[in-house]
């Protein structure tokens, strides 16, 4: 397998940095193209820029904030937020994105995914998936970035999946929201059930409070693991963290 990623995750709302709790109660931490620079240089190997109120909103994100990161850094990012057809897709890609990520609207079309891996390839689309623990299974919601328009679809986590990776989606990031924010670990039982789900690489995100955590998810065999908070108020250093993943025999980029 490669190299397993550090992939620090940025919520945007009105251009700033923030970030919640269980896809609540918001706080701004900081400039969008601030946090670039800092993650660039402190070895991030992916960055993801979720614009979180666009799909609620029922608008697409704003390219300007992308070009404004492309033009800081040269490390692979992804952005999502409200990504409905083809052209916006190709107008974050033409700004400088190397992946885009859907969501909400991929769920409202399933067949937009099919249309994306077929104009921009398999390895430019990723599926951002919201997953929901009840009762003993999971389920997708969608509209998460607003508290009032979170709704339930009814798709169940590894249905969803299934489906995605089978219409093109390139990769799976798997968002865990009882554990967003809390800093308690990975799901790593839902995790690598998405994993033997599919066949394409799967992110692990929602609960990282700890190195053992990264080290947990890479060891069931997670292509990267996304994190925010920990790394927003500098609990935890990239640097660092490599260092001692490469101490426990996981293949990091250096």
């Amino acid at each position: 397998m490669p190299a397993r990623r550090i992939i620090p995750c940025l919520d945007v709302k009105d251009g700033r940095v923030v970030k919640g709790v269980q896809f609540r109660d918001h706080r701004d931490v900081g400039d969008i193209v601030e946090h670039a620079l800092r993650y660039r240089d402190e070895g991030a190997d992916e960055l993801v820029f979720y614009d979180i109120t666009a799909s609620a909103e029922g608008r697409s994100l704003d390219t300007e904030w992308v070009r404004r990161i492309a033009r800081v850094i040269d490390i692979p990012f992804a952005v999502a937020g409200g990504l409905r057809s083809r052209d916006q897709a190709a107008a974050c890609l033409d700004a400088g994105a190397d992946k885009v990520s859907i969501n909400s609207p991929a769920i409202e079309r399933p067949e937009l995914i099919e249309e994306l891996a077929r104009d921009f390839g398999s390895q430019c689309v990723v599926l951002g998936v919201d997953s929901f623990e009840d009762g003993r299974d999971y389920y997708v919601k969608q509209y998460t970035g607003s508290v009032a328009a979170t709704r339930d679809t009814g798709l169940r986590t590894l249905d969803w999946v299934r489906e995605a990776a089978e219409r093109g989606a390139g990769e799976i990031v798997l968002n865990c929201m009882r554990r967003d924010g809390v800093r308690s670990g990975y799901d790593l039982r839902h995790t690598e059930a998405v994993m033997e789900a599919v066949t394409v690489p799967v992110i692990a995100s929602g609960g990282a409070g700890a190195p053992e955590h990264f080290r947990d998810a890479f060891a069931i065999g997670a292509s990267g693991a996304l994190a925010a908070t920990v790394f927003h108020d500098r609990l935890i250093s990239i640097p660092d963290l490599k260092e001692y993943l490469g101490s426990c025999g996981i293949e990091m980029r250096r």
